[in-house]
């Protein structure tokens, strides 16, 4: 059985320099590959040094949302340099997040489209970010469409779901899922097409219901959040696992 973790943050500060050892144990329980994204011109070299050095880690580069109050134009420049590389798979993670108090929305805009614009060149598909943005997003995709990509850490409603599928899109579903009180969740996992839904665990963040507080979820805890989707579905774990993976795939194609 092969899952593919769509979003992880193997790079990040809480897991040390125990990367080996993550990707490791979740090749060990069918977890491969594993897609890291970048969020600001500060660790594009590190993502790339990971993935280089790891393998089963793809890249992907990008400028996040809630980095942009820091970033310059020639980050810009130096994001092309990246996406450049023949091993990237995806541009991200961007887009918007208009849940951060203070957040400056027309800076947010800015990079998001000259990012959009990168992925046009590139012909790249895109990792999103749209926390509380869901419909700005779309108005942006409309005015600069791109060969799709995934909805990361879905939780909009079920037409916006319906229009982020209609331009290419796949959702992404994480830990976030495997809480019983995440009613609204829950009911989209159940309900949208399975061949528009990818895995991710968002590691170290959005922890599942089964871990401790406080604990930093792992690409590893990838199939028991995907036993949550069989369970709720009423499907079996294999078809799961089989069907987000080739949603991942063809996805990715032509970028690998």
């Amino acid at each position: 059985m092969q899952l593919i973790d769509t979003h992880c943050h193997l790079d990040a500060a809480e897991f040390d320099d125990s990367q080996a050892e993550l990707v490791r144990a979740a090749r060990s329980v069918g977890v491969s590959p594993i897609i890291v994204p970048a969020v600001a011109r500060t660790n594009f070299a590190a993502v790339h040094k990971l993935c280089a050095t790891h393998p089963g880690c793809l890249p992907a580069y990008g400028i996040h949302p809630m980095y942009v109050e820091h970033a310059a134009p020639d980050d810009l420049n130096e994001l092309r340099h990246y996406l450049a590389q023949s091993e990237t798979v995806a541009l991200g993670e961007i887009g918007l997040d208009f849940f951060v108090e203070g957040y400056d929305q027309t800076r947010q805009e800015y990079y998001f489209v000259e990012q959009l614009k990168l992925a046009q060149a590139f012909d790249l598909p895109v990792l999103l970010h749209l926390r509380r943005a869901q419909d700005t997003v779309l108005k942006h995709l409309r005015r600069h469409p791109v060969k799709g990509g995934i909805a990361h850490a879905f939780n909009g409603s079920h037409q916006q779901a319906e229009e982020f599928i209609k331009l290419g899109f796949k959702l992404g579903f994480g830990g976030a899922m495997t809480h019983p009180r995440a009613l609204r969740l829950r009911e989209l996992a159940t309900t949208l097409p399975l061949e528009s839904i990818v895995l991710e665990t968002d590691a170290p963040d959005i922890p599942p219901a089964f871990l401790e507080r406080g604990q930093p979820n792992k690409p590893e805890y990838l199939p028991r959040i995907a036993t949550t989707l069989a369970e709720l579905r009423g499907v079996s774990l294999e078809t799961v696992a089989r069907t987000t993976t080739q949603n991942t795939l063809s996805l990715l194609a032509q970028s690998n």
